[in-house]
């Protein structure tokens, strides 16, 4: 196969690559949206959208839940309409782009001869989107019928933390109306044969050390200076750091998401060569583990500051608190229905905590259980790198997943409550 080099023409009267599968069309043509921050294009998102709904017969709800921020949903009633909704989730936004490190515009979705769509968001998660609507679309021309409620979600936002897009929406009576029972959202692609699905994330806390201390002329020995206390704060976040490096590089059973990682990112502080600051300030970012014990762990934070000087303080920039898990136990009914499903296929899952963050964590925050799941094995981990890219096949194979598994979830029996 010759690579693709100008792609399919879009809009009106689109017309498509000689031999290209229409889904792997689809996909690029969403791809090529510019829904990158810090502004991205969510009109153009919405208008792609639109579209769908019309082809899919599915009514489509906008609500606006801050200025310009629309989360979008097409609904497929089910048979049942009563019974517990099934949430497909994902997110329209991607992150910013570095183009001189790409081999190709990060937004032309450029196809290689080996049939790699190369583009920001090809993993993250415009794939899943659209496998999403392809997956609904067989079912629906199949004929298919579904018993419960199916929403397919598109949220603004995801990528700059959620809070204009689904931790605001979580709260809103446009999202109690949906009634979910059980969600589906974005995972990470797995290198190796089995698919990897995540039942829990890492909570980021996103914090500042304060150190103040006494300025004075750089020629001198001031004492209680605010770098001193610095220099011990550091080494105390970073000493942690490498303990719990250390555990994850020795522990066969540990994967990223079962350890607490610890960044500096940012150091504040000092005007001049020659003057001694007043206060300087280091940032770090922390994820933790739902075993952690969070109160514990900021007791641990506030010795630390202690230990660099009594008027060493913190605040937190985030601190989320939730570790709600979903179950993945064998007689939990949704999720003997994800992995009865997988089996058939004969799909081999391997079971993580998420290491980053994903809507799904306001999600189970407010009592429902989800699941993130991408799937793409055999595929490199590359969300939020450059030269991002899906295979077309792995993106194939991953619609006909999908639609495996919206039958099995949406054939779950009714609970006692239900009925």
């Amino acid at each position: 196969m010759l690579p693709d080099k100008d792609g399919p023409v879009v809009g009106g009267g689109k017309s498509f690559p000689e031999g290209e599968d229409l889904s792997v069309s689809l996909f690029r043509e969403y791809l090529r949206l510019k829904t990158v921050h810090p502004d991205p294009d969510y009109d153009a998102a919405l208008r792609f959208l639109d579209r769908i709904a019309d082809e899919l017969e599915l009514p489509m709800r906008k609500i606006e839940i801050c200025p310009g921020r629309v989360v979008a949903i097409m609904t497929w009633e089910g048979t049942n309409p009563t019974l517990k909704s099934i949430l497909l989730n994902s997110h329209t936004d991607v992150v910013p782009v570095y183009q001189e490190h790409w081999k190709y515009d990060a937004f032309s979705a450029f196809k290689d001869a080996e049939g790699n769509i190369y583009a920001r968001g090809s993993q993250d998660m415009k794939c899943v989107t659209i496998q999403y609507i392809q997956a609904v679309r067989r079912l629906k021309a199949e004929g298919r019928k579904v018993m419960r409620t199916v929403h397919l979600m598109f949220v603004p936002d995801e990528e700059v933390g959620g809070h204009k897009g689904m931790e605001t929406f979580v709260k809103h009576p446009e999202f109690q109306k949906l009634n979910i029972g059980f969600a589906l959202d974005e995972g990470l692609a797995n290198p190796g044969d089995a698919f990897t699905v995540f039942y829990g994330e890492r909570n980021p806390w996103w914090i500042t050390i304060h150190c103040p201390g006494s300025p004075g002329h750089g020629s001198r020995f001031v004492e209680n200076t605010a770098a001193e206390k610095l220099r011990c704060v550091i080494n105390s976040f970073l000493d942690f750091r490498q303990k719990e490096k250390h555990r994850l590089n020795t522990s066969e059973c540990f994967t990223l998401g079962d350890v607490t990682t610890v960044n500096m990112t940012m150091v504040k502080g000092g005007v001049a060569y020659n003057v001694i600051p007043a206060e300087m300030d280091v940032s770090f970012d922390l994820r933790i583990p739902p075993t952690v014990n969070l109160q514990e762990f900021e007791r641990q934070i506030k010795e630390w500051c202690k230990e660099a000087g009594e008027d060493v303080t913190y605040e937190f920039a985030q601190k989320h608190m939730n570790q709600n898990l979903t179950s993945t136990e064998e007689n939990d009914p949704w999720w003997s229905a994800f992995s009865a499903a997988c089996k058939a296929m004969n799909i081999t899952l391997e079971k993580e905590i998420f290491p980053a963050a994903t809507d799904s964590r306001f999600i189970r925050a407010v009592g429902i259980p989800a699941i993130g799941f991408s799937p793409m094995n055999r595929t490199p981990i590359l969300l939020h790198d450059h030269n991002e890219y899906l295979n077309e096949h792995v993106f194939l194979k991953g619609i006909s997943v999908f639609e495996r598994l919206i039958s099995a979830l949406t054939s779950v029996p009714a609970f006692p409550d239900e009925a």
